[in-house]
């Protein structure tokens, strides 16, 4: 029995160990089946997670994909109302260029034109004011200096006996190798020292043709054929107002009826240049007026005349009609103007 006694706290022993290590074995299969569940959450979790990451991640693509499609759409609006803009801006600069670049030129003249006109004008009017005669004078009748001339020659030649009259043009009979000397230097180079009131520039054979045929076939009254432009027309009126000059010195005044400031302009400017003139030269006690009016240039020959001056009338080619008054005095020459010149179309410009 005593060995019983130790013998079994002996072999419990063992035992209690072994249960011991059982023990704490055994749970190991157990926390690993309950790690398992736990893990497979956690795997659900993540995926979970990723999928709505995914999900989210592809909306705002597509917000973004939409937004840049939309920005492309009005871009490209945008270009296409940049192309038309630029269309229209071309064809207005076009129009532009067409219809007021070409004109440009003509306004120009014009405005040049005019203010040459009315500086004249205006000191014109102050000369006619500082000599103005507050007393009216007696008006005296006289007849014109070419008819006086011509009355005396009727007397000293035998009239004929058939009654016909001396032609008119053989008024300039008896000035004719003076007026054919001038008329011949003027083809030569021109002298732009020249005194004044002499021609400063040259003319061609055309233009000394024209101006014999209005000496010795028109007797210095009589239209002529346009010389294609203003400018050339105002030369010849230089050259003639140059020989007149020769044949009765200060005694006859140059009247120019143009119609419009703007061709009185180029008047002026076209005598100044080629006679040498100034201002001063322009204006009712000088050597040359300018007229708009066939009324008023009327009024101021019938005035020279009554001083025993000759006037000297020039119509520009621009005047369509001429007063019948004005036809009556004894030296004018009318430009007719061609078919291929411009005097309307300055008209239309207005």
């Amino acid at each position: 029995m005593p060995d019983d006694t130790d013998l079994t706290p002996q072999d419990a022993t063992p035992a209690a160990e072994g249960s011991e290590d059982v023990t704490s074995e055994a749970p190991a299969p157990e926390m690993a089946a309950a790690a398992e569940p736990s893990t497979a959450i956690e795997t659900d979790q993540t995926s979970a997670s990723a999928t709505g990451r995914s999900t989210t991640d592809g909306g705002h693509e597509a917000l973004i994909q939409l937004a840049l499609t939309d920005l492309q759409n009005r871009r490209n609006a945008l270009q296409q109302e940049i192309e038309v803009l630029s269309q229209r801006k071309q064809a207005l600069e076009q129009e532009m260029t067409a219809s007021f670049a070409g004109q440009s030129d003509a306004i120009a003249r014009k405005v040049k034109g005019f203010q040459d006109y009315l500086g004249g004008a205006l000191q014109g009017l102050v000369q006619s004011v500082e000599t103005m005669e507050l007393v009216v004078q007696p008006m005296v009748v006289q007849p014109s200096p070419l008819d006086s001339e011509a009355a005396a020659n009727a007397d000293d030649t035998v009239a004929p006996t058939d009654g016909t009259a001396p032609a008119v043009a053989d008024t300039f009979r008896p000035d004719e190798a003076l007026i054919r000397a001038n008329i011949t230097r003027f083809l030569e180079q021109p002298d732009f020292y020249a005194e004044p009131w002499k021609l400063r520039r040259s003319l061609d054979s055309s233009d000394t043709a024209m101006l014999e045929d209005w000496f010795f076939n028109q007797g210095g009254r009589g239209a002529q054929a346009s010389r294609g432009n203003r400018p050339r027309n105002v030369l010849v009126g230089a050259a003639l107002i140059a020989v007149i000059g020769e044949l009765y010195g200060d005694q006859f005044q140059t009247l120019v009826l143009a119609g419009r400031p703007e061709r009185l302009g180029e008047w002026r400017r076209g005598l100044q240049d080629a006679l040498g003139l100034g201002r001063e030269d322009f204006g009712p006690s000088s050597g040359i007026v300018l007229f708009e009016r066939g009324d008023a240039l009327v009024e101021r020959a019938d005035r020279l005349e009554e001083r025993g001056e000759v006037p000297l009338i020039l119509i520009d080619a621009g005047e369509r009609f001429v007063d019948i008054p004005v036809l009556q005095f004894p030296l004018w020459l009318a430009f007719a103007a061609g078919p291929g010149e411009t005097d309307d179309d300055d008209d239309d410009l207005l």
